[in-house]
């Protein structure tokens, strides 16, 4: 009977949830963790520390390990921060620590599972990296869970923008460290420039938990992270700028529906060319100037202030879409960013060269053994095994979920769904429930609350321009009465509890019916409406969400443009309740959903190689920086200019001087080798035009140019060498060209924002024949 129960539960589990491992084996052990719990309750602090120190000694993490971390875990908690671990908690623990990604239920404690999975794999003898989504969660949750893993002998530290090359490097030499994916990418970067080994922070990766793994994993995969270096002033196109804030969409310039590109129409390209004074754009002599326009053009048509990027401090502050914050210390490639300084008529800051990029993707497959948590993983799970051969895990609830999602509500314009909105926040805030409103961009949470203060009612606004007092601001959204407008919850961490942050009125807020969760529009993944949503309904609290949207809303226009005809709406109100538009925006989140995995496909189908040939690179970078090849490379190739200098400077001079030529000249040629194959790959898909597979002709001209480096770097190395001022212990190695940026930063990049010239052609196209239609 027992195990036919087992047999019935698991394939209620597979047929419920589909992407889900089975948790039998970790369901299993749970009455054992509950045997030991008293023992361990008897124990001094110092003696729990010393009885974690055991698993040490044991090596690699089977069943009897996997209770005994769990064990342990669950008392130093106890002690700790006055939790106790709900079961369910451990059974997410133990997954991870199987290397599973878990899906739990906001306000489940997935912080608290992570670091135990975290000191589990530390006591095994593993460094661990806990990866967030932003640098305010890696920070709150180390200095949270550290009393924990004090107890359990654990050290733990984390990284933010803020730190010290020495801070940042005793961060990650601790057992566990914290830090945002964003964070940790850079520094890999920020590693592959270093001259000497005591200048590299990060020790070999070994373990990493990704929290809230699906948007780390997903959503951030798409968008690779780059490392520049200055190269000196970067020169704004003020003349391009003022012609092309003069031209008009439907006239001088069209756009398409997606939003991704923008180009000049006859009317336009003839406009331009005149104010230019009377230049061919498209001859060879106006090749420059065209690409100073597109940039312009770029910035005025598609990208918007307070939706793509803030204004602030007399600088462009880049939001990263998913998560609503500024991204700090980020910027666009330095055509795009001088062209949106120009359009705010700002100073141009530095120009720069790439020097190197990583997608998430490729920083992750440097960990041996990876995990990770979140509310929202069955929706891609798919991605998440063709990505990266993780499976997921659906975790239960300690409490089932009462919440009340209601139908989403379908309006005919924009306008008229806000004035629903107002209404709605209006009639619920009058019974002195607390509500949430998720928004879109900046813009619109804004808008939003300029309207509600018109209508009296109070509320408060945390997007990017003040996302420093997030956790006060997400704290208090469940108190009785209060009105919180947020953009991108995704990621922010915090718990709303009901009663505001102390729940005094907990109770009352309850017997009203809890926090309601209202989405100002669906959003161009599932996973983000189910997280919004999820905000409401923690740990079976009461609550209630509703999401409106409109068939104007740039869901729809950008992704499923072709509304059917006499969809019948309520005059008076706007309102539609017939099925075929709520399918119509089931569809447009779809194809979004869609669109945003090809993305993420064709990163990956392109950078694949680009991987394989940065590791082979970093191979023997690592071996330059590591040993005597430098020396031994250039004895070959100029063994007199060698000797001649060992007799003045010694040989541990020869080698450093050997070394830092070698390593220039090494990093320069990836540098290089990454803009020919960036200017490859956006006319690659002319070649499609003839019958020419792009990536496979990619590959073709990739292969033979990387394989021209070591050539090109012994004779580039040789010729430094002698050209070089070297006397007594001095070396002029900058006067020989040997000079690294003074100065570098990074930024993410969306995948070829320009789009190749085919997919413009045949997105013209598109736009044409839709116009048509209309």
């Amino acid at each position: 009977m027992a195990l036919l129960s087992r047999v019935g539960k698991t394939l209620r589990r597979m047929l419920s949830r589909p992407a889900s491992a089975d948790l039998t084996r970790y369901e299993a052990l749970l009455p054992r963790i509950g045997e030991v719990e008293p023992e361990l309750e008897k124990l001094s602090d110092a003696e729990l520390t010393e009885r974690a120190a055991k698993i040490r000694e044991a090596g690699e993490l089977d069943d009897d390990l996997l209770v005994e971390v769990c064990a342990l875990g669950r008392e130093a908690a106890r002690r700790a921060l006055g939790e106790r671990a709900f079961d369910v908690q451990l059974v997410g623990t133990m997954a991870l620590l199987t290397g599973h990604v878990v899906q739990m239920a906001t306000g489940e404690g997935k912080t608290l599972s992570g670091a135990l999975a975290a000191a589990g794999y530390a006591l095994a003898g593993k460094r661990v990296h806990v990866i967030s989504v932003n640098d305010y969660l890696a920070r709150r949750d180390a200095e949270w869970m550290r009393p924990v893993y004090d107890l359990l002998g654990v050290s733990v530290g984390w990284v933010e923008p803020a730190l010290t090359r020495e801070a940042r490097r005793d961060a990650y030499h601790r057992e566990v460290c914290y830090g945002a994916v964003s964070e940790i990418g850079f520094d890999v970067l920020r590693d592959r420039l270093v001259t000497s080994v005591g200048e590299l922070t990060q020790p070999e990766p070994e373990v990493a938990v990704v929290d809230e793994a699906d948007s780390v994993l997903v959503d951030e995969a798409r968008v690779p992270l780059v490392m520049a270096g200055s190269v000196d002033a970067g020169v704004a196109d003020e003349e391009v700028a003022k012609i092309v804030r003069r031209l008009r969409l439907g006239l001088h310039y069209e756009t398409d529906a997606d939003g991704r590109n923008a180009w000049l129409t006859t009317t336009g390209a003839s406009v331009v060319e005149k104010a230019l004074g009377g230049i061919d754009l498209y001859g060879d002599t106006g090749a420059d100037r065209l690409a100073a326009v597109n940039a312009a053009l770029h910035a005025h048509a598609l990208l918007t202030r307070d939706v793509d990027y803030l204004v602030r401090d007399g600088k462009v502050h880049l939001i990263n879409a998913s998560r609503g914050r500024v991204a700090e210390l980020q910027r666009w490639p330095d055509g795009l960013q001088a062209a949106v300084e120009a359009k705010e008529q700002l100073p141009p800051s530095d120009h720069g060269e790439i020097l190197d990029s990583i997608t998430v993707q490729a920083l992750i497959a440097r960990y041996p053994q990876v995990a990770g948590m979140t509310g929202t993983a069955v929706a891609v799970a798919e991605q998440l095994r063709e990505f990266y051969e993780l499976e997921v895990a659906v975790i239960p609830p300690n409490t089932p979920t009462i919440r009340e999602d209601l139908p989403h509500r379908v309006y005919t314009t924009p306008t008229r769904k806000l004035r629903a909105i107002v209404e709605e926040i209006r009639t619920v805030h009058e019974t002195g429930r607390p509500i949430l409103v998720g928004t879109q961009d900046v813009a619109e949470s804004e808008e939003l609350a300029e309207k509600l203060r018109k209508a009296g009612l109070s509320c408060v606004v945390l997007n990017a321009r003040n996302d420093a007092e997030e956790a006060a601001v997400i704290a208090q959204a469940g108190a009785h009465g209060a009105i919180t407008v947020s953009t991108q919850m995704a990621g922010r961490g915090t718990d709303i509890k009901l009663g505001g942050a102390d729940g005094a009125d907990a109770e009352r807020v309850a017997e009203l019916g809890g926090l309601h969760v209202i989405g100002t529009a669906r959003y161009p993944s599932s996973r983000l409406d189910d997280q919004l949503r999820g905000r409401a309904g923690r740990q079976g609290d009461p609550g209630s969400s509703v999401f409106f949207a409109s068939l104007g809303d740039e869901l729809v226009l950008a992704h499923a443009p072709d509304v059917p005809e006499g969809i019948p709406s309520d005059e008076d109100t706007g309102e539609i309740t017939d099925a075929a538009a709520h399918r119509q925006i089931n569809h447009a989140q779809r194809v979004a959903e869609g669109v945003d995995l090809e993305i993420h496909r064709n990163t990956w189908r392109y950078t694949r190689l680009i991987e394989r040939q940065r590791a082979e690179l970093l191979r023997y970078r690592d071996e330059v920086l590591r040993t005597e090849t430098a020396t031994t490379l250039l004895r070959e190739t100029e063994s007199g200019r060698c000797y001649e200098l060992e007799d003045s400077l010694g040989e541990e001079s020869l080698r450093r001087v050997c070394r830092e030529i070698v390593l220039f000249h090494l990093d320069q040629l990836w540098a290089d080798h990454l803009a020919f194959l960036t200017e490859v790959r956006e006319t690659i898909h002319l070649r499609a035009l003839a019958k020419e597979t792009p990536l496979d002709e990619f590959h073709r001209t990739a292969v033979p140019a990387f394989r021209r480096i070591k050539d090109e770097l012994a004779k580039r190395s040789a010729k430094t060498l002698l050209e070089a001022e070297i006397t007594g212990e001095d070396a002029d190695l900058a006067g020989a060209g040997v000079k690294r940026p003074t100065s570098t930063w990074t930024y993410l990049v969306q995948d070829n924002p320009f789009g190749s010239d085919a997919e413009q052609a045949l997105k013209k196209v598109r736009s044409m024949l839709r116009k048509k239609r209309s």
